[in-house]
């Protein structure tokens, strides 16, 4: 039964519209990330960047290369033109994913394009925090399921230059991995929302806050049956979307409910292409006729009755059976299993994940609560004991201050980026931090133990840190 249902041949014209639509997407996503001021806030302007844990050794030596000139071009004679503000290597960079981008859409070396854009893209990911958003995550995801299946096959310049690579079907697996995929996203974004905290409006009154300025829309958004209503259709859209999509009878409703939610998403919070890269994901849900219709009306629909020859068959069902169906299949079982269980690992962590942040990233949690604090930090010379307070912004950026102050993992980093610093000054040094934080509309309250030396802290991802201290709760009776 398994062999049937994920080795069964379906047409390929939805894999195939998703990948013109995902190349242009991420295309623009490479340029947009430039011409935005993005790379230069995000990668050039910071002198640390906040990699993920475990990666710095890596990915550290590659930052600093990249924010070196790679072009002097007073050399050509077109200094004028400030073009000296985009020779920094992050540039070419961003630039070279924008190109696989394009690539991508017109299937023009398509492995090596998709390739090249999953490696670059989750090594620009990887090497900094202060912009994480969950969706970058989705689209690694995202990205290594297109290097996997066959979107090159039909409207494509590889077909052009080899016709022997010509499909109009595929493996029924390709489809289903990515509505399993949203399925797990979109449900356990709901899931989160399931608090108190976000139930009352709390969250989405204070999003909202930071949207009065928006022209015609900012004063409207300020009422409160809008928050409300935000608040419930948040958690019934994402619980509701992908069985509705699923379900012929209502599919047509819920694609239009994802027009609406995502376009709001995109007008107003403002979060880039993926409001987009979700209506694309929506092809995969409707008929291969459908698609055809509207997109590639000179495609022939696949009807099940071109087996190529000399394949393991199944006459009977249709069904090409690969000779890596025994490898895969324990492969998608694991990386989905994995899937299922990394937004669950916060139960096992003491305290509230909205607080402590343990547990938080590659789980789906997406813009659930508003943080803000304050932070200094006491660094005593371990020989003198002579004392001295900073404050992270005269090392950092203000935003990157903003989050050091209220996420545990980047204050230690910090911590050690301080101490590393000292010591090449051949000063053995303490740090204790000392500051408040505020989650949503909670009282302001100590997140950090002042009493802790962070300075010889260990980090640990999968164990709660002692020097993090309890949340307190306005809902808890005094």
């Amino acid at each position: 039964m398994l062999n049937k249902f994920l080795f069964k041949q379906v047409d390929n014209t939805s894999l195939v519209v998703f990948r013109v639509f995902f190349g242009l997407l991420i295309g623009l996503e490479g340029f947009g990330a430039i011409l935005t001021g993005w790379v230069k806030r995000t990668f050039i302007d910071p002198d640390f960047t906040f990699p993920f844990i475990g990666f710095e050794g890596v990915l550290t030596p590659i930052q600093q290369a990249l924010k070196q000139p790679l072009l002097d071009f007073n050399l050509f004679g077109i200094e004028s033109l400030n073009m000296a503000d985009y020779s920094y290597g992050f540039y070419f960079y961003f630039a070279l994913m924008g190109i696989c981008g394009f690539l991508v859409m017109v299937g023009y070396k398509y492995r090596w394009s998709i390739g090249t854009f999953t490696v670059l893209w989750t090594t620009a990911y990887l090497m900094q925090k202060t912009s994480y958003n969950n969706h970058y995550y989705l689209l690694i995801l995202l990205c290594v399921f297109m290097w996997i299946v066959p979107a090159h096959h039909y409207l494509s310049v590889d077909v052009k230059k080899n016709p022997t690579l010509k499909n109009i079907y595929m493996p029924n697996w390709v489809v289903w991995i990515f509505i399993l995929q949203l399925f797990i996203v979109y449900t356990y974004a709901s899931i989160a929302k399931m608090y108190p905290d976000w139930i009352s409006g709390e969250v989405t009154t204070n999003l909202m806050a930071g949207r009065k300025d928006l022209p015609i829309v900012g004063g409207f958004l300020q009422h409160k049956w809008i928050h409300y209503t935000l608040a419930y259709v948040g958690v019934g859209f994402d619980l509701l979307v992908i069985p509705g999509l699923l379900w012929k009878r209502t599919r047509v409703f819920f694609f239009v409910c994802s027009v609406v939610f995502h376009l709001f998403n995109s007008f107003v919070l403002h979060i880039g292409i993926f409001p987009y890269m979700s209506l694309a994901l929506c092809i995969f849900f409707f008929e291969p006729e459908t698609i055809r219709n509207i997109f590639l009306k000179n495609k022939k629909v696949y009807r099940g009755k071109e087996i190529p020859k000399g394949k393991e068959i199944d006459t009977e069902d249709e069904i090409i059976l690969p000779p890596y169906r025994k490898v895969v299949i324990p492969i998608f079982v694991i990386y989905f299993m994995s899937q299922i269980l990394l937004p669950l690992r916060h139960w096992t962590f003491e305290d509230d994940v909205l607080w402590t942040e343990e547990g938080h990233r590659l789980s789906w949690r997406m813009m659930l609560r508003s943080k803000a604090g304050y932070i200094q930090l006491k660094v005593i010379d371990k020989e003198s004991r002579d004392s001295t307070y900073i404050n992270p912004v005269t090392y950092v950026t203000p935003k990157q201050a903003a989050r050091v102050a209220v996420k545990p993992d980047m204050l230690w980093q910090f911590v050690q980026f301080l101490k590393k610093d000292y010591a090449k000054k051949g000063t053995d040094i303490e740090v204790y931090a000392e500051g408040r934080v505020r989650v949503n509309n909670h009282p302001y309250q100590k997140l950090f133990d002042p009493t802790v030396n962070l300075a010889e802290e260990e980090w640990s991802h999968f164990s709660h840190h002692d020097w993090l201290l309890p949340f307190k709760s306005k809902y808890k009776k005094k």
